[in-house]
């Protein structure tokens, strides 16, 4: 007789979607870095919105088992759009424009932290004390990063503390995304939601992207620059929304919030390997609080271990 029971095959496929969607999230924060060279922070979003609005054309109709939305689910899908589409691609756009894709990438490991904070105000759900030391470690990551000097070199200042703040608020707005698409879950698909808000975040966006095409120079623009623009906004509105879905078919959603620990590592590596950020001692410190943090607020407890202990409750 075998001395252990057998284990359920590891999800190795779903595991690795996970990875890739946080990972490609990760990168486009940093890469936007060099499409923020190239245009304006409004003109770049409303090229965003426009691409990923022809790819997503069939992703509008609804699906059999849909409902008509209702007028409660329109205002979710507005607000959803404004929170997580518009504002949050106007304040992280500038918010790298005046940092850096490294602050971005430890900045925006707080995500899972405040969508933690902002389930129980807005929704009411338990802050396990696990979680909140995971916010512990978020907020004390930014809070140094903030007055990290560039790399420790001498004559390097820190950048504005109002950059750090807008990719904070960016962080918020992605986290009331999150907690809003909790509501609509279950009566509208993933992909319709995915194309409905990207076209309020068009047409939110037109009028600042408008006035900014109208003084620009298109014909300047690289073909690198334009092929990096389309990846951006093939990533940002569907590529990780599927990958992430596709994870989530085998993977509980408290598991696989750890997978977002690849959206800070992704966007750091971009930041020092390609954009040639410096990396000091004080961004190492605070990117090592931030990934604790991340897996503070999302690591399941005794997740898929049989233990004489007894077992905690799943963040």
């Amino acid at each position: 007789m075998p001395a252990f029971a057998p284990t359920a095959a590891v999800p190795w496929l779903a595991y690795a979607s996970l990875s890739a969607s946080m990972a490609l999230v990760g990168s486009y924060v940093g890469l936007s870095k060099l499409l923020l060279a190239a245009f304006p922070v409004f003109l770049l979003a409303w090229l965003r919105f426009g691409i990923a609005a022809v790819a997503m054309l069939p992703w509008l109709r609804r699906e059999a088992w849909e409902a008509p939305t209702t007028p409660a689910d329109r205002r979710l899908l507005f607000w959803q759009s404004f929170l997580g589409n518009f504002l949050f691609s106007v304040t992280m756009l500038f918010g790298v424009l005046h940092t850096s894709a490294l602050a971005a990438g430890v900045v925006m490991a707080a995500i899972p932290a405040a969508v933690a904070l902002l389930s129980r105000v807005l929704l009411g759900e338990r802050l396990t004390p696990r979680v909140a030391a995971g916010i512990g470690c978020a907020v004390a990551g930014i809070a140094l990063l903030a007055v990290v000097k560039s790399g420790g070199h001498a004559g390097a200042t820190a950048a504005p503390w109002w950059g750090y703040a807008l990719l904070l608020a960016a962080v918020f707005c992605e986290a009331a995304y999150v907690v809003i698409g909790k509501r609509l879950t279950g009566r509208v698909s993933p992909r319709r939601i995915s194309a409905l808000i990207n076209l309020w975040g068009l047409a939110l966006v037109t009028p600042l992207g408008l006035w900014q095409a109208l003084s620009f120079d298109f014909a300047a623009v690289a073909p690198p620059t334009w092929g990096l623009l389309v990846f951006y906004a093939l990533a940002a509105s569907m590529v990780t929304v599927w990958l992430w879905m596709r994870g989530l078919r085998e993977v509980p959603a408290s598991r696989a919030g750890v997978f977002t620990v690849w959206l800070p590592v992704s966007a750091a590596l971009i930041g020092v390997a390609v954009l040639g950020e410096p990396f000091g001692a004080g961004h190492g410190v605070a990117f090592a609080l931030a990934l604790a943090g991340v897996v503070l607020a999302t690591w399941p407890a005794a997740a898929g271990r049989v233990s004489a202990a007894p077992r905690g409750r799943t963040t």
